[in-house]
């Protein structure tokens, strides 16, 4: 069973930053695609950054130059550096991560965090 748990919400002024992190733990062979979304209230979930094993990276237009999204494979980590942070970016952040569980799997198996509140005051 894989686990991914997720850090580094909270409150934060217009224009402040807040680094987010998340760690999967458990037994699988490769995380492929580590992402991050986010949901606010009355919204759909969108994508906000996304890293590929081979380091391709997609990002929201709307924080483009803002956040940047890292992954650590040698911890099974990812991170999001939020800069320049508007009430706009106010939600709850989910990490995703697509992971072959084992060396013979061809599927790509999805798994989310639990979710961690960023609010951003004006």
């Amino acid at each position: 069973q894989v686990q991914l748990v997720e850090s580094g919400g909270g409150l934060v002024q217009s224009g402040g930053s807040l680094r987010l992190s998340c760690a999967a733990s458990g037994i699988f062979f490769n995380i492929y695609t580590w992402g991050w979304y986010r949901q606010a209230p009355g919204q759909q979930r969108e994508l906000v950054a996304s890293i590929t094993s081979g380091g391709r990276i997609d990002s929201a237009d709307s924080v483009k130059d803002r956040f940047t999204i890292a992954r650590d494979n040698a911890k099974d980590t990812v991170l999001l550096e939020l800069n320049s942070l508007e009430p706009e970016d106010t939600a709850v952040y989910y990490c995703n991560a697509q992971i072959y569980n084992n060396y013979y799997d061809h599927i790509l198996h999805d798994y989310w965090g639990q979710g961690t509140q960023v609010t951003v005051s004006s």
